[in-house]
């Protein structure tokens, strides 16, 4: 072994080898082996002193090293690859067992059971399963949910769409469900070469803070289906994707202060909400 890093442990390119850890496309797997990068990844999520933080897919642990290095009081990682257990037990036994590490598919698991005290969840996600986490993250059965944030890496284009504002292209579902209930912005871009394998396109992390309470006062289910059928049909006028909910459907719009004319990607976050509880 070389030269260890500031934390003590060895370099992750030498873990990797030693272990001959290479990503799985299948798993959707990029791992980010610059350490600098990842310190200032876990800096974004603020103060995680007396945090436990949630990381889903740790990889060989570059992100977790980070994690622990930031007096995170406890890491809880998720991870579906076994062939990781050697490099990941390293760090647990590095940093006193402040790392938990549950070898199960984020999506198949109740992981708020294993989570107590204030949880902040910081995760390079699998860029095939992240947009399906932060919806059901963002669509808990009672609000305010079990996180305080969310520091996010994903691909750029859905990061742009996290954050996109009515008249935007990027504007739709995405950015209507976080903005809702949440704060988000883009705080730092990450090139394709940072990562091993390089993906094909430039990722972006994503800090998002919930709100105690939403924006504007609204029926989450009446909202998300109003959403999703003004955006499934972008393109024609609200009067037309809207019609299935009321016969007087141009009158509402007119009410609420919307033209029955505009398209969805014309129209507020407040003026959604305006009309669903209009039609709730």
């Amino acid at each position: 072994m070389s030269l260890n890093t500031l934390d003590g442990l060895p370099p992750l390119r030498e873990i990797i080898n030693e272990y001959q850890l290479s990503a799985k496309k299948s798993l959707g797997q990029n791992f980010l082996l610059d350490l600098n990068l990842t310190n200032k990844i876990a800096r974004m999520a603020g103060d995680l002193t007396n945090h436990t933080v949630l990381e889903i897919g740790p990889g060989p642990g570059g992100l977790t090293r980070a994690l622990l290095n930031s007096g995170a009081k406890k890491v809880l990682a998720i991870e579906r690859d076994e062939r990781l257990i050697p490099a990941l037990n390293q760090i647990k036994e590095h940093f006193d067992n402040r790392l938990e590490v549950k070898y199960t598919d984020a999506l198949n698991e109740n992981i708020e059971a294993y989570l107590n005290g204030p949880v902040k969840v910081v995760a390079n996600l699998p860029y095939n399963i992240g947009t399906e986490l932060l919806v059901r993250w963002l669509t808990p059965s009672e609000w305010p949910p079990y996180w305080e944030s969310l520091t996010l890496m994903f691909q750029k284009e859905v990061a742009k769409r996290i954050v996109a504002t009515p008249g935007s292209k990027a504007y739709g579902r995405l950015a209507l469900l976080v903005q809702w209930r949440c704060n988000a912005k883009i705080v730092m871009e990450i090139s394709p070469q940072a990562f091993t394998p390089p993906p094909k396109v430039t990722s972006a992390v994503v800090h998002i803070e919930r709100l105690t309470n939403p924006r504007f006062e609204a029926d989450g289910k009446v909202l998300e289906k109003i959403v999703a059928a003004a955006f499934n049909q972008r393109r024609k006028m609200l009067r037309v994707s809207l019609k299935a909910f009321s016969p007087i459907i141009e009158d509402i719009l007119i009410d609420v202060g919307i033209k029955p004319t505009q398209r969805a990607e014309e129209i507020s976050l407040e003026q959604f909400c305006a009309l669903a509880r209009v039609l709730n």
